[in-house]
């Protein structure tokens, strides 16, 4: 609903009416590789709670599922390998020795090495056609491991795997920092992060009955790559039909839904998709301690998920259970990691902390690591080593947690694509370590692994707080840069709010914090610069 000013008020005493100051471009007079200039126009856009709610669920409706359906199929895909180890992978494909883990680990080295490709190819590339085209690439490559016998070509293959799902973690970072405010954002990025456990359900299941196929001309693991990969190709149709770019470029937006969409993220000070990579930000990123704390923390959490994700099957497998039953009992894996990453995106929503949540999340997996060492393998313990073992699947809820926190906390579209880069390389780091900690010679009790993973939680618990510290140290110092230049030293950050606590704030037409002259909403400032920032704990 645009109108004038004086319409707008006349509107406020029927009705709450939430204010913003929008750029109105005709879209037929937009540049479609250049969605800045969406903004070039400085006109008001005025919306309710309800026209900003209906916004909310077309984004939800439209981009939520599809960003689900490709991090499922990432996951399901890259592990694969390890329900195909229950069915003889070593024996059928000859592999001796830590061969095993080093499949485990190439995959993350692949994407390790993609990550400053990928950086530039979010920032340069539109990030719907980004996403369909490496799920397309990657299902291809699943289908080709089918044909793999031995090794070298199992290696080689999971390589390119890796080199094509390098693109979908970062993606889908800066597509839900892209659509949603910060106050949205946990509950989203723990949504498609929980599809890590909702494809360990449902690769147990499968595998469960793809394993019962006897065929001549085929072994177990590649009847499942062939599944993997094919369910893969399907989807990625639909991914290069329906994902869109950005909101300034979505075609399923009806009246002034994109405007509303656009100025509804104005108060996460963040920026805007810019396709334009700018070098100061890279160098900003790179000497900001705060991306070294994200790294650090995200690489110790990510050696034990990397070492448990490859071996997990193998770890329940040395409990006593036959390679079916082994199957199964991961499912309930996989039903923790789904309660561990949404009832931990919604807590930290609830509480508006995500430190102190991954802190807590952090325990069990202490606990889990500790019992899973002290107790010995044999019938009377089947039951508490399961337990403990599913305590370890807390790990889960920590990941998305950490890719929200850090992007929430960083500004500036090249900044927050390098962070992010710098991030998955500190994920690709723990995972490529994590498995080659675990060797299937270390069966039944893996200490070597589970000693690791053991002192991995203890330093997540460390650095949290540190982080905490250091966050709570520079809003102290934005709140003396604002000062110092005449503006407010106390703000509401807003993007953290909910539209009812805005209200509540007497929010109303016409009214923000900060001047429009001086609002750095939709400046491409990075977050060290701007000093209406506020950095989230």
């Amino acid at each position: 609903m645009v109108t004038s000013k004086s319409q707008a008020e006349l509107d406020m005493a029927s009705k709450d009416v939430i204010s913003a100051h929008v750029e109105n471009t005709m879209p037929e007079m937009v540049a479609k590789e250049d969605p800045v200039d969406i903004l070039a126009h400085d006109t008001n856009v005025y919306f309710t709670v309800e026209e900003e709610r209906r916004v909310l669920r077309q984004i939800d409706l439209r981009v939520l599922p599809l960003m689900l359906g490709a991090y499922f199929l990432q996951q399901l895909d890259k592990s694969s390998l390890s329900y195909t180890s229950v069915f003889n992978i070593q024996k059928d494909a000859g592999l001796h020795g830590r061969q095993y883990s080093w499949l485990g680990s190439i995959l993350y080295i692949a994407q390790l090495v993609m990550q400053p490709l990928g950086a530039l190819l979010l920032v340069k590339l539109p990030t719907g056609k980004v996403i369909s085209t490496a799920i397309f690439l990657w299902g291809v490559t699943m289908c080709g491991m089918a044909g793999c016998r031995n090794f070298k070509e199992l290696l080689a293959t999971r390589f390119l795997l890796g080199s094509f799902e390098s693109l979908i973690g970062p993606s889908l970072v800066a597509v839900t920092q892209m659509w949603w405010r910060r106050s949205e954002q946990t509950n989203r990025t723990s949504a498609w992060n929980a599809m890590n456990g909702i494809t360990s359900v449902f690769g147990s299941l499968s595998t469960y009955g793809l394993g019962h196929i006897k065929s001549d001309k085929l072994h177990s693991y590649q009847i499942i790559f062939l599944y993997c990969g094919g369910l893969t190709l399907v989807f990625s149709v639909f991914s290069f039909i329906f994902f869109p770019d950005s909101p300034m470029e979505a075609k399923f937006w009806k009246e002034n839904e994109r405007d509303i969409a656009i100025e509804r993220l104005r108060a996460n000070q963040t920026g805007i998709v810019s396709r334009k990579w700018r070098w100061e930000h890279v160098w900003e990123a790179i000497l900001d301690p705060k991306t070294w704390c994200w790294f650090f923390l995200v690489m110790a959490i990510s050696i034990p998920s990397g070492g448990i994700g490859t071996f997990g099957p193998l770890i329940v497998q040395s409990f006593g259970f036959n390679q079916f039953k082994t199957i199964l009992f991961n499912i309930p894996f996989g039903v923790v990691n789904i309660i561990a990453i949404l009832g931990g995106g919604w807590l930290a929503t609830r509480i508006k902390s995500k430190g102190i949540i991954i802190a807590i999340l952090a325990l069990p997996c202490i606990v889990g690591a500790a019992i899973l060492l002290g107790l010995p393998r044999g019938p009377n313990s089947k039951g508490p080593l399961l337990f403990a073992y599913y305590l370890t699947s807390f790990l889960s809820g920590i990941t998305p947690l950490i890719y929200s926190w850090h992007v929430q906390n960083t500004a500036g579209d090249t900044k927050r694509k390098v962070t992010t880069g710098i991030v998955f390389i500190g994920m690709c780091a723990g995972n490529i370590i994590g498995p080659l900690l675990y060797s299937a010679e270390d069966k039944p009790y893996y200490r070597k692994g589970l000693i690791s993973n053991l002192v991995m939680f203890c330093f997540v618990e460390v650095l949290v707080g540190f982080i905490i510290l250091y966050l709570k140290f520079l809003n102290k110092k934005h709140s003396h840069m604002r000062s110092a230049i005449g503006k407010s030293a106390v703000i509401h950050d807003e993007s953290m709010m909910r539209k009812t606590d805005l209200q509540n704030l007497g929010k109303g037409v016409n009214q923000q914090a900060t001047p429009r002259e001086e609002d750095n909403a939709f400046a491409d400032m990075t977050d060290l610069k701007n000093e209406d920032f506020i950095y989230v704990y």
